[in-house]
């Protein structure tokens, strides 16, 4: 019985050898995304994000929409830390809102009016998402 006992010694040794020798992420499963994959997609929104809040800065930065501000006794820093606080999504919808009011009013589509109520919609909007958090 001894030398049975001595051979599963000798195996388990061996088993135990190999097992410590083999690099540890070469038992570690491969992860679906790539940690550059995942760095890729973080600067990507990084700049999306700063685009849109560069959007929306030059909406309330005009003279119109700073016009439109003072009416509703806001100042600019308000809006501009509210925009900081919009979420991904948030951020995006109100940016091509802004972007597409600006268009159309480049474009002669809409009044000095028309673009005032835009902008106070868009600031109001942004007033709202930021306190129902």
């Amino acid at each position: 019985m001894k030398p049975l006992s001595h051979v599963l010694q000798f195996l388990f040794v061996v088993f135990l050898s190999i097992l410590l020798t083999i690099p540890q992420n070469a038992l570690a499963q491969n992860h679906v995304v790539s940690s550059t994959d995942i760095q890729k997609d973080v600067a990507a929104a990084s700049i999306s994000r700063e685009k849109e809040v560069a959007q929306l800065e030059s909406f309330f930065s005009s003279s119109r929409a700073k016009q439109a501000m003072k009416s509703a006794h806001v100042t600019y820093q308000q809006v501009d830390n509210a925009v900081q606080q919009l979420n991904d999504d948030d951020l995006a919808r109100l940016s091509a809102r802004s972007e597409n009011a600006q268009k159309d009013f480049a474009a002669g589509n809409l009044s000095n009016r028309n673009l005032l109520i835009i902008v106070l919609g868009i600031l109001a909007l942004i007033l709202i998402i930021i306190v129902v958090r």
